[in-house]
């Protein structure tokens, strides 16, 4: 799933290839991926591009004619750029291509999503906020008023794993399950760990490893043509999808704890003193 730094990347590659064309057409594939129905995918046509935003995990393309093109690329979503888009209409089908922006110039993008479980999304809106997902959105942490007694604040009286508050976007957001893995992994804490019961200390620690974290992402991220942010995502992660190499801090075997349809990744010298997490979908299955 595409997170903070991976839509901060699209956010600028889109800025210098979309800002000051005009968009002249936006061909639905996947009719699902629509969210919204007024105004309609046809009052982006003839508009000019002034300005491409983020907000949390979502990609918001501003027009001057008043509409936004907002997408949030869920799970199995990816842009592709190209620089001379086929012609004639995309073909309806069982395939990934879900949605297809081009501009003036013959270039363009196309929307695409793998996998059988529908969760891309496209709105077309007058105002972002008028979008459920974007208008519960918690502060951004990358923003220049998050610091460490803002995260504080957030934790205090957060009776749940911190693994789960940090991928809480009513609370953080854009941290998904891959960087709150990298970052309770850089902060040396268990993933099970109650965020009320973090003290100071541990709040600053957290507050570092989030801020370095997501910010040396982006850095990577930075200049990375749309179609290698994946790989380049992939290359920089320490723990996460990487069960049973070794850690590279420690040198400890990384280990996993599955669930019914995500699983995380953890190294126990590093972050649990030693002892492994249960994995409650492993032992039903050895019983």
């Amino acid at each position: 799933m595409p997170e903070l730094p991976e839509v901060e990347a699209l956010k600028d590659f889109l800025t210098e290839h979309l800002v000051g064309h005009e968009i002249v057409r936006v061909l639905p594939v996947a009719i699902s991926v629509l969210k919204t129905y007024d105004p309609p995918l046809t009052a982006l046509e003839g508009a000019g591009v002034t300005a491409v935003h983020r907000y949390g995990k979502f990609l918001d393309v501003a027009t001057d004619a008043g509409p936004h093109l907002v997408t949030h690329l869920a799970r199995a979503g990816w842009l592709h750029w190209k620089d001379r888009l086929p012609d004639g209409p995309p073909r309806p089908g069982k395939g990934p291509l879900a949605l297809r922006v081009a501009l003036e110039t013959g270039a363009g993008f196309d929307l695409t999503e793998a996998g059988t479980q529908k969760r891309l999304a496209v709105y077309v809106v007058d105002d972002p906020q008028r979008i459920e997902g974007v208008a519960r959105l918690g502060p951004d942490p990358l923003a220049a008023d998050f610091d460490e007694e803002r995260l504080a604040a957030l934790l205090a009286g957060e009776r749940r794993q911190i693994k789960g508050a940090l991928r809480d976007q009513s609370l953080i957001a854009g941290i998904g399950n891959a960087y709150s893995d990298e970052i309770l992994h850089a902060a040396r804490m268990s993933p099970f760990r109650l965020a009320a019961s973090l003290t100071p200390q541990d709040v600053h620690r957290l507050y570092e490893a989030l801020n370095t974290t997501l910010s040396e992402a982006v850095e990577r991220s930075r200049g990375v043509a749309a179609g290698r942010l994946k790989a380049e995502k992939k290359s920089g992660l320490r723990v996460h999808g990487r069960t049973g190499e070794p850690c590279p801090v420690c040198g400890d075997t990384v280990r996993e704890v599955s669930f019914s349809d995500s699983s995380l990744q953890y190294c126990p010298t590093c972050q649990t003193g030693g002892k492994p997490l249960a994995d409650r979908r492993l032992s039903r299955l050895l019983k």
